[in-house]
């Protein structure tokens, strides 16, 4: 590390002791690029000419000086890549086949065709076309009550405070400060020996100036590291309130989908109880057997024990719901109840444009921040090799007695200008740039990645939403067979044309039917809810910035 220094001594004449800057300035360019040194010999020239006439025309304000090298500050160049925005997959489609223009319908609860728009909007509100105002309100709830939302708002808080703290670095320190020394001086300091002198008191008042120049953009990629970050934590934002909304629709639906699985438990199950009594009737009339009596019990029981446990599920479940509103699980009274039949199934899908999506995932936008935060870094890691210049001024009063501060001919003024060239540092310098250079192809890599994920979440669910609509036209059918099945075993048996054993075999169908048909309802509006978070949500749609959202 090499250094160079000059200095107006404090209450001298500056006129005659100030050496050429540019002398001062001139070794360490020497390791720039031919480019660079022609333009910054330039500015050091002209700064010498402005100081020095300045100086010897009896400037009354040195601390101008500073101004002056402030000006070449801005005359700097920025070291290290200039990031730019990686460009968009080409690809033309993000499934690897065609879509059909509409799905399959089916009757009943969630059977409408839905179809697919190529370039559609997405609504940022887009759970209401849920068309259920339960819903609407307890994701109104959550948004406002999250804990989950009021971390990440803080945390994109804390991000602009640590930017707006760094960036006072781009302006001088000023600081005041106040003094008082008793003190007694040897004499023989002044070749006098033996002699005596008196203790005095010393005091002062001045104000300290520093500034570091930014000539080779240290500060600048610094300042760029942070404003990607504050970019990352709003991005961030936006996907917890994503994931938030996402996470309630998602939970409904399983609330719904757990309570027509327990509803349709419980139908069967007294249908079967019913039908038990009525075997137990024919058995003690000597119409049936004791076998036959037994089997119905044994289904009775197999159906019996599935209703804790959906009742189970289902109290789990609105525990969850109450959590992601910020409410305890036992003081969420005004939780509502959802459905299948409280919820409407959006016709029109939006499938986003590959070049559109990467603009559009919360996700993918943090990534590319991470990628500008990691190639600021680098040249960071650059300024490092160069000059760091460091100015300071100092201007105040100095007198023997309180009272005679800031009268005429107590003041003092001193500036300075100091210059540290790194030299050897073992490499350590060279391989902090490699380690940058490094990281930024690490944050290259994982934005690819991301953004492979999020085409393939996107072709996956919109893929699940074709076959849905085909499963649940299916499953429709079949429930609807199990349904007529039963009805055909009951008759059969009751005038004894069939045997018990078609009777119990014909009511586990119909349970089954029943259970896989909800199911498969859930499912289609889950794939739906999972289509509008993985196209983004629609939050570039917000009339209004996302940021203290939990507080509106």
């Amino acid at each position: 590390m090499v250094s160079a220094f000059f200095m107006l001594p404090i209450g001298s004449h500056p006129g005659s002791t100030v050496p050429p800057l540019w002398n001062v300035f001139r070794f360490p360019f020497i390791i720039m690029s031919a480019s660079m040194r022609p333009a910054l010999e330039k500015i050091f020239r002209n700064l010498h000419l402005k100081t020095t006439s300045g100086i010897k025309q009896g400037e009354k304000h040195p601390m101008r000086l500073l101004a002056v090298f402030v000006a070449a500050a801005l005359a700097g160049c920025a070291v290290g890549p200039d990031f730019r925005r990686p460009d968009p997959p080409t690809v033309a489609s993000v499934t690897s086949e065609p879509l059909p223009a509409e799905t399959a319908t089916s009757p009943g609860t969630g059977g409408v065709s839905q179809r697919f728009v190529s370039g559609g909007q997405i609504p940022d509100r887009w759970w209401e076309l849920f068309r259920s105002e339960p819903l609407d309100r307890w994701i109104r709830v959550a948004l406002a009550d999250s804990p989950t939302l009021s971390a990440a708002e803080a945390t994109l808080r804390q991000a602009q405070e640590s930017r707006r703290a760094y960036y006072g670095t781009f302006f001088p320190a000023v600081d005041g400060s106040v003094a008082a020394a008793r003190q007694k001086i040897s004499a023989s300091s002044f070749g006098q020996p033996g002699a005596q002198t008196s203790p005095f008191t010393l005091y002062n008042a001045s104000v300290d100036v520093t500034y570091t120049l930014d000539l080779f953009g240290g500060k600048r990629r610094e300042l760029e590291a942070l404003q990607a970050q504050v970019d990352y934590q709003r991005y961030q934002l936006e996907g917890a309130y994503l994931t938030l909304a996402s996470n309630v629709v998602t939970t409904a639906i399983q609330e719904a989908a757990l309570r027509g699985e327990l509803q349709a438990t419980r139908e069967i199950l007294s249908t079967q109880e019913q039908q038990l009594a009525l075997v137990e009737r024919q058995f003690r009339l000597g119409g049936a057997a004791n076998i036959e009596v037994l089997a119905q019990r044994a289904q009775v029981a197999q159906t019996r024990v599935l209703v804790p446990a959906l009742e189970k599920r289902l109290a789990q479940t609105r525990h969850l719901l109450a959590v992601l509103a910020g409410r305890f699980p036992g003081n969420a009274a005004d939780l509502p109840e959802f459905d299948l039949e409280g919820l409407q199934l959006p016709g029109d899908l939006p499938v986003s444009l590959p070049s559109a999506l990467v603009r559009q995932r919360p996700d993918i936008r943090s990534a590319e921040e991470l990628l500008r935060a990691a190639s600021a870094a680098v040249g960071v890691a650059t300024a490092n090799l160069y000059p760091q210049i460091t100015l300071s001024g100092r201007y105040g009063s100095e007198a023997s007695q309180v009272g005679d501060l800031f009268r005429p001919g107590t003041a003092v003024w001193g500036i300075a200008a100091g210059l540290l060239q790194p030299i050897f540092h073992g490499g350590a310098l060279a391989a902090q740039r490699r380690a940058a250079v490094a990281a930024f192809d690490q944050a290259a890599a994982q934005y690819r990645e991301t953004v492979l994920q999020a085409f393939r979440e996107v072709a996956d669910v919109l893929r699940a939403l074709e076959s849905d609509a085909v499963v649940l036209k299916a499953q429709a059918e079949a429930e609807a067979a199990a349904r007529e099945s039963l009805d055909l075993a009951q008759k059969q048996f009751r005038y004894g044309a069939s045997s018990y054993l078609s009777l119990l075999n014909a009511q586990r169908q119909y349970l089954l039917a029943r259970i896989l048909l909800v199911q498969a309802q859930a499912t289609r509006y889950a794939d739906t809810a999972a289509l509008f978070q993985a196209l983004g949500g629609g939050w570039w749609n917000r009339d209004h910035s996302l940021e203290g959202v939990s507080r509106r």
